[in-house]
């Protein structure tokens, strides 16, 4: 249990997030917009899409972290579905952005189906590689460490999602209405995907065992989960994280498209070939790099004044940093700018948090039980993060339908106050509800340190 984790293995484990966030950001960021403006659904029916398909979903992640708990194989439970999963992951992908020459019934019909399946794909394989921090190291600082590596390169993907995505697109096809541009590049991400999921697969290891070596009963896993009450604290906390960022995602391309306006393009060349980034572009891509500022700073921070602290001020700043957003007019373009830089910058720090203290719950189920499912733990945490996915991606559908938004066209006053509100206050009152629940989190520096010890001390006598 003394065994460190190399430099090579932190950027190994970071690869798989890298690769995952690439996605879940072009999900979060684009696939509304793209549903509605190229693909040609109605904003409400794809909300409620996007309801059902994520509340199965969600209760998928619980199968997949039971099914992790029990795979035996001689790279361990969870590193396997890095490896197996990766291709049908980019290929599902590619279909989800694939307009078939269908009527309206017929494209709803192959919505439904291929967002379900890369739903349930993207389960097969986030499940497990989040599992696998738990089994990495059980020393809580190198787990901060691990989660910031694992969040630095997940934002750095999104990061180059973000910057690629919009001139890849208008590269492939002519505009960011084109069909074909969205399935060529969908098609590139779906290939650096792989690559950087099987990269994650060879550099990584797993280390930690339970200290009863028998099968767990599932009965008595769920039971445990249920009385775990740090869990429980952060699924709540992490749903409001997880509204509070999906509704400023989903509605960031609207704003700008339909509030803000037209604006300057940015070029640059990449490869020899010239592209511009839009203001839309150029927003995304500044919350990506400040998420990583976040990031890099939140292990300081906390190993110095300790998870909960930290998380609480994050969250508690960017609810003020959002309610001030509200007041600015589509040509304060630099305060914009700016507060999505502040904003993103605590966003940034909440993420690694939550899940270094998902792992730190699932020690306390141990240490409490007697018992240790961390496919279970993390499995139920991810449902929880989706949730929260689902009810802010979902809403935002069902707002921008309930503001009388129409593609395409000049939006009324009433819609373009829709879309500022779902940047802005909306968000700040999830991000209300984040605080409230962390506020009540038991888990103190001092008693996981007590936890710590005390499961060392019996994987010592179990050897």
């Amino acid at each position: 249990m003394q065994d460190r984790i190399t430099l090579k293995e932190k950027i190994g484990y970071g690869l798989g997030d890298a690769a995952s966030s690439m996605f879940w950001k072009i999900f979060s960021m684009y696939l509304l917009f793209f549903y509605t403006d190229v693909f040609g659904l109605a904003p409400a029916v794809v909300g409620t899409m996007f309801l059902i398909t994520r509340i199965w979903d969600s209760c998928f992640d619980p199968i997949v972290g039971i099914i992790a708990d029990r795979t035996k194989s001689k790279w361990g439970k969870f590193r396997p579905y890095l490896l197996w999963v990766a291709i049908p992951f980019a290929v599902i992908g590619v279909l989800t952005f694939y307009t078939p020459d269908f009527d309206e019934k017929g494209k709803i019909i192959y919505a439904y189906v291929t967002y379900s399946a890369m739903m349930m794909i993207y389960s097969l394989i986030n499940v497990p590689y989040a599992s696998l921090l738990g089994v990495m190291s059980s020393d809580r600082k190198e787990r901060n460490t691990l989660s910031s590596y694992r969040m630095v390169f997940a934002f750095g993907g999104s990061l180059l999602a973000l910057w690629l995505i919009e001139p890849l697109v208008n590269y492939f096809g002519g505009s960011l209405n084109s069909k074909s541009g969205w399935l060529a590049t969908i098609s590139v991400f779906g290939i650096i995907t792989t690559a950087f999921f099987w990269g994650c697969f060879f550099f990584t290891k797993e280390r930690v065992k339970p200290i009863a070596d028998e099968q767990n009963n599932l009965k008595e896993d769920l039971k445990d989960l249920l009385k775990n009450k740090p869990w429980w604290i952060l699924l709540g906390a992490g749903i409001g994280a997880l509204i509070f960022n999906s509704i400023r995602d989903g509605a960031a391309v609207y704003y700008f498209k339909y509030y803000v306006g037209k604006s300057v393009n940015f070029d640059f060349s990449l490869f020899g070939t010239d592209f511009h980034m839009t203001p839309t572009s150029v927003y995304l891509v500044l919350g990506q790099a400040a998420n990583i500022i976040g990031v890099i700073i939140a292990t300081p921070i906390a190993n110095r004044i300790g998870k909960k602290k930290t998380f609480f001020g994050a969250m508690a700043l960017a609810a003020i940093l959002s309610l001030i957003f509200y007041f600015f007019g589509k040509e304060d373009i630099l305060l914009i700018m700016l507060f999505q830089l502040l904003i993103s910058i605590c966003a940034g720090c909440v993420f690694p948090l939550i899940w270094s203290m998902y792992a730190d719950s699932a020690d306390y189920s141990e240490w409490k039980q007697g018992r240790r499912a961390t496919g279970l733990v993390f499995s139920a945490s991810s449902m929880s993060q989706k949730f929260g996915w689902t009810i802010g991606g979902a809403g935002t559908g069902w707002l921008l339908g309930y503001y009388g938004f129409q593609a395409n066209v000049e939006q009324t006053a009433v819609a373009q106050n829709g879309i500022q509100l779902m940047l802005s206050i909306l968000p700040a009152i999830a991000a209300l509800i984040s605080v409230v629940f962390i506020l009540f989190y038991p888990l103190s520096e001092d008693k996981l340190q007590i936890i710590e010890q005390d499961l060392n001390d019996k994987r010592d006598l179990s050897n």
